[in-house]
């Protein structure tokens, strides 16, 4: 195992500080999972480094939404089942994918790809608020749902963004808070957030 500050002396080694360095994972962890592609069949290594690759390599964001995708457009903003007048905003990817395992919400997202964090240097220009603004003015946008994280930055973020958008005649709405205050979107429930999604309110 890899002593903590030091270099890796070898390709085992290499491994498990490269798995440690991944968010959730410890150095157990790390070593147990380098054990397990040690002792694995080639071809489940094999695949997952290809998978490794390609998704470094061919996945992309989203022209219009910016969750990642290895078309021009995601299948959500290429699904003409959806309601395109129907906007939720959300701070990353992994909301957007707790939100459709909601079931209940059959309209676009906007992934700002972050929140406002002026303590860490994260400002407006940093996130895609500029692309939201257009979308929302010329995309004919009815009602935009603000579906960032109810924590401190996240309400700074939902807050910043009604501002911005106060003069256009869009509805904007606000997840209901059947969500804990401090929590995050991609560990709630499916019933919680179908619950805030339906009882959304004007914001």
């Amino acid at each position: 195992m890899a002593i903590k500050g030091m270099e890796p002396r070898n390709a085992v080694e290499r491994l498990i500080h490269e798995f440690s360095r991944l968010p959730g994972i410890g150095p157990k962890t790390a070593e147990r999972l380098t054990h397990h592609l040690l002792t694995a069949e080639e071809s489940q290594v094999m695949a997952l480094a290809d998978a490794l690759i390609q998704i470094k390599h061919s996945v992309h964001p989203c022209r219009q939404c910016f969750q990642p995708t290895e078309s021009e457009l995601c299948s959500i903003c290429a699904d003409p089942a959806r309601d395109a007048q129907l906007l939720c905003i959300v701070e990353q990817p992994k909301d957007l994918m707790a939100i459709e395992r909601s079931g209940v919400y059959r309209g676009l997202y906007h992934v700002l790809q972050g929140r406002l964090a002026p303590l860490e240097n994260i400002g407006p220009e940093k996130l895609t608020i500029d692309a939201l603004l257009r979308r929302v003015r010329e995309q004919n946008v009815r009602e935009v749902i603000l579906a960032t994280n109810p924590t401190l930055e996240g309400d700074g973020t939902a807050l910043y963004i009604s501002n911005l958008l106060s003069e256009s005649p869009v509805k904007i709405t606000r997840l209901a808070r059947g969500l804990a205050a401090g929590s995050h979107l991609e560990f709630a429930n499916r019933d919680a957030l179908a619950d805030a999604l339906t009882g959304r309110r004007d914001y």
